[in-house]
């Protein structure tokens, strides 16, 4: 940097570089200012509408848990709707529309179940919880309506991550519904290796079960079958299907 002769001259050479370089400073810092003013609300407002998202989620499962055909779950299907409606964007409204899709199955409503498992499957995330609930949940509608290959194809496709067991037991029902016996059998067969040690979300003893019935050994052979399935098998992580609660 230039030395300056006298102080004089730094405080002139000051004022000339302020003339030019003050305004837009001075605009700059207006805008860094405002950007981070509207960072704040936008982050404040979105904080708000999880919170209010929350409360009106918890309202529904309160009002649905008292029975699909009384008064108060009806309003908590008004509340599901109005969680879709007004707060779209948000993880709460799309479990909300897990909830209808299983009322509608309840009620044997399948074509309302598959087009509240679709609207889920377009706004969850890649790879979230709710995407991969849904695309199972999907995959089981459309074989009770008689659609098994794209079923089959949604399981197969999918990406189920911890899922992977809940996922090889639906390939396995949807398989042996469609008289598939083999299949099914290696799909049971999948489905307790990749569940290991953790058997929460699925029901180990009517898997087993189902196995068991496809398969023509002695019940001994097949425990000790099952067995080195599960010693060969890596731990696998927790799986929960946040609907399977839902129906209970």
């Amino acid at each position: 940097m230039e030395e300056y002769r006298t102080e004089e001259e730094q405080v002139e050479a000051l004022r000339r570089w302020w003339k030019e370089n003050g305004t837009s400073i001075i605009a700059a810092v207006i805008i860094a200012l405002a950007g981070s003013f509207a960072w704040q609300t936008w982050q404040s407002s979105q904080e708000g509408r999880q919170e209010e998202a929350s409360t009106v989620y918890q309202a529904m499962l309160q009002a649905i848990g008292v029975g699909e055909a009384s008064i108060n779950a009806q309003a908590g299907v008004n509340l599901a709707e109005q969680l879709k409606q007004n707060f779209d964007g948000t993880t709460y409204a799309q479990f909300a529309a897990l909830h209808l899709a299983a009322l509608a199955v309840n009620r044997g409503e399948l074509p309302e179940a598959e087009d509240e498992l679709r609207w889920v499957l377009g706004k969850a995330a890649k790879g979230s919880d709710a995407e991969q609930v849904a695309q199972l949940r999907l995959a089981r509608v459309l074989a009770s309506s008689g659609d098994i290959d794209q079923a089959l194809a949604i399981l197969e496709d999918a990406a189920p991550g911890p899922y992977g067991a809940s996922y090889a037991a639906a390939r396995g029902d949807i398989l042996q519904s469609a008289g598939r016996t083999e299949e099914a059998r290696d799909a049971y067969m999948q489905a307790l290796a990749q569940a290991g040690s953790n058997q929460e979300g699925l029901n180990f003893s009517v898997l087993q079960q189902k196995l068991q019935s496809l398969t023509p050994v002695a019940a001994r052979d097949l425990e000790d079958s099952v067995s080195v399935q599960l010693d060969m098998s890596e731990q696998a992580p927790a799986i929960t299907d946040p609907v399977e609660t839902l129906e209970q």
